[in-house]
C-alpha cells in the first residue's frame, strides 16, 4: 500500500523541524524525491544527511513562505530540482500565545502571512505546474483549532480556519485540472518543542480532555497523510481529515 509514491516529486514546506521534517523522512522512506524547504538551511542539510540510505532522496531548499516573491521562485526551483512536482505539503506555520486584547498588528501579520497567505500562494505556484502536468496533490496542514477554539491563540485559530476554507475553495476550482486539495488537521502532537510540556502536570491535564487520553505521536499522522497523497485517496478532494484522538468530538 502507498507504493505508488515511489518516484513522486514532493515539496514539503516548514521542513526544518517537527512535523515537516518528519513528513520529509516519511516520503523519502516511501521512495519519493523530496524538496525539504525552510529558512533554516543548516537544519535541512542535517535532515538530508539523515535520510541518506532511504529508498528516496531529500534535497534541501531555502524558502521563506512569508514572502510571495520567494514562494514563487522557490516552488519553481523545487520543480527544477525534482524534475516536476506531484505533491505539495503546505506545512509551514507559526503560532504565538497572546490574549486577543493584546495582539499587535505585527503578531497578527506574522501568523496570517505564513499560515494563510503563504499557503495560498504556495498552492497557487504549485498548481500552475501541476495543471501543465495534468494533475497533482496538495495537502494543507491545518489544525483542530481551525474548527474549534482555544484561548489566547486567536490569530492562529483564525488562520487555520481560513486554511480549511481555502482548501475547499481550491478543491472546487482545481478539480478540473485533476489537482486534489485536502487538509490534514492534527490535534495535539508531541514534538521536541512541546515534549517537556506534555511530561508535566499541565500536559497531563490536557491529555485528560482528549477522549483517547493521550497526545498524538508524529507517526499517528503517517497513514492519513499518505492516504491523501497517494492513489488510495484518488477520489478525495476538499476533505478535512482530523487526527486528534477524538478531541474535536469531546464534550463541551
Amino acid at each position: 500500500m502507498f507504493d505508488d509514491l515511489r518516484g513522486k516529486r514532493v515539496l514539503v514546506t516548514g521542513a526544518s523541524s517537527g512535523l515537516g521534517a518528519h513528513f520529509a523522512r516519511l516520503f523519502a522512506g516511501k521512495g519519493a524525491l523530496v524538496a525539504a524547504a525552510a529558512r533554516r538551511t543548516e537544519r535541512l542539510q542535517e535532515l538530508a544527511s539523515a535520510c541518506e540510505g532511504l529508498p528516496g532522496k531529500v534535497v534541501p531548499l531555502a524558502l521563506d513562505v512569508s514572502s510571495v516573491a520567494a514562494i514563487e521562485v522557490g516552488v519553481i526551483e523545487a520543480a527544477r530540482l525534482l524534475g516536476g512536482l506531484d505533491v505539495l505539503v503546505n506545512n509551514a506555520g507559526v503560532g504565538e500565545t497572546e490574549q486577543a486584547l493584546a495582539v499587535s498588528e505585527a503578531q497578527w501579520d506574522s501568523q496570517i502571512d505564513v499560515n494563510l497567505k503563504g499557503c495560498f500562494f504556495a498552492a497557487q505556484a504549485a498548481a500552475k505546474i501541476m495543471a501543465e502536468q495534468k494533475g497533482g496533490v496538495i495537502v494543507n496542514i491545518a489544525s483542530i483549532l481551525g474548527e474549534r477554539v482555544a484561548g489566547r491563540v486567536a490569530p492562529y485559530a483564525i488562520s487555520k480556519a481560513g486554511l480549511i476554507q481555502m482548501t475547499k475553495a481550491l478543491a472546487l476550482e482545481w478539480a478540473r485540472h485533476a489537482i486534489r486539495v485536502n487538509a490534514l488537521a492534527p490535534g495535539y502532537i508531541v514534538t521536541d518543542i512541546n515534549r517537556e510540556f506534555f511530561a508535566g502536570d499541565a500536559g497531563e491535564a490536557l491529555k485528560k480532555r482528549i477522549p483517547m487520553r493521550r497526545a498524538g505521536e508524529l507517526d499517528d499522522l503517517d497513514g492519513p497523510l499518505l492516504l491523501l497523497c497517494s492513489e488510495a485517496g484518488r477520489y478525495m478532494t476538499g476533505a478535512v481529515v482530523a487526527v486528534d484522538g477524538g478531541h474535536l468530538v469531546s464534550g463541551l
